[in-house]
C-alpha cells in the first residue's frame, strides 16, 4: 500500500503539511492533488490553528510535476490531453487559491529542489524560509509547457517581470543565495539550523495579533487589484476595524508599559 501522499499535522495552534513522496523528490500527482484540496480548505476554516507550514519529506521539498503521470497520459489524442490536463490543473489551482485566501499565515519551508509547481507553491506561501543547499528551477520549457500554481503571477510580482521572464524562458537552476538576492525566500540558513529558524518566525507569528496580520495578509495580496486611491480607502477600513479590538488596546498598553503585548488567543 502506498503511503498517504502528505501528511498533516498539528502542535497547538500550528499546522504542519508535509508533501510525502520523498522517494520521488516529493512531485505532484493525482493523488496528491486530491489530498491537498481538502487538507488546504480544513486549515483555512479552523480558528484554531494560526499558522501553517508546508514542508517537503525527505531530501527535498519539491521538484515539480510527476513526469511519469505525464508520460501515461501522453497516448492520448491532443484534444483528449488538452481536456484532461486543463482539469488537473484547475484542480490544483483550487489549492494555490485556498492558500492565498485563508487568514493564517503560511510559511514554506523549502530544502533541496524546489522546481516546476514546487516553485510556484513556494510563491504563494505568505514567507519562505531555505536552507543554503535549496536550488530553484521553473523546469517547464524543459517539458515545453507553460506554468502553473500561479507561476506567471507571483513569480514577476516577487521578483519584477524581466527577472521573471528570464528564470521561465531559460529555465536555468539556481542556488539559494541566488534565490535570497531576488527576494523569493526571506531567508536562507544552514540545513541544520532550518527547523529551528522555522520554529522562530512561526512562534512569532503565532503569538502575533492574528487579526492584524490576516488583515495585512489580505491588503498586501488585494493591493495589485486596486488603484492607489482604493488601497487608501481599505486601509482606513482595516485600521478602523482593527482598531476595535482588545489586541488594539492590549498593543497600546503594553507600549506605554514597556512590556511585551499579551495577544488575545
Amino acid at each position: 500500500m502506498d503511503p498517504a501522499p502528505i501528511l498533516l499535522a498539528r502542535d497547538g495552534d500550528v499546522a504542519t503539511l508535509t508533501l510525502n513522496r520523498p522517494a520521488a523528490l516529493n512531485v505532484l500527482d493525482l493523488a496528491m492533488v486530491d489530498a491537498l484540496i481538502p487538507a488546504t480548505a480544513a486549515i483555512a476554516v479552523d480558528d484554531a490553528i494560526r499558522v501553517l507550514v508546508i514542508r517537503g519529506a525527505g531530501s527535498h521539498f519539491m521538484a515539480g510535476g510527476d513526469i511519469r503521470t505525464f508520460a501515461r497520459e501522453s497516448h492520448r489524442p491532443a484534444e483528449e490531453r488538452t481536456r484532461e490536463f486543463q482539469r488537473l490543473v484547475d484542480r490544483v489551482h483550487i489549492v494555490i487559491e485556498t492558500i492565498a485566501r485563508m487568514d493564517q499565515p503560511v510559511v514554506a519551508r523549502v530544502h533541496g529542489a524546489v522546481a516546476g509547481f514546487g516553485m510556484s507553491l513556494m510563491n504563494a506561501c505568505d514567507l519562505a524560509i531555505a536552507s543554503d543547499d535549496a536550488y530553484f528551477a521553473a523546469g517547464y520549457r524543459q517539458i515545453g509547457i507553460t506554468p502553473d500554481g500561479g507561476g506567471t503571477w507571483s513569480l514577476p510580482r516577487i521578483v519584477g517581470q524581466r527577472r521573471a521572464l528570464e528564470i521561465l524562458m531559460l529555465g536555468a537552476r539556481f542556488d539559494a543565495t541566488q534565490a535570497l538576492a531576488m527576494g523569493l525566500v526571506n531567508r536562507v540558513v544552514p540545513n541544520a539550523e532550518l527547523d529551528a529558524a522555522t520554529t522562530a518566525i512561526v512562534r512569532a507569528l503565532a503569538d502575533g495579533p492574528r487579526h492584524a496580520i490576516a488583515g495585512a495578509k489580505r491588503l498586501v495580496r488585494g493591493s495589485f487589484d486596486r488603484t492607489l486611491s482604493e488601497q487608501l480607502k481599505a486601509e482606513a477600513q482595516s485600521f478602523g476595524r482593527l482598531a476595535g479590538t482588545d489586541d488594539f488596546v492590549e498593543g497600546v498598553a503594553a507600549f506605554l508599559d514597556k512590556r511585551p503585548p499579551r495577544f488575545s488567543r
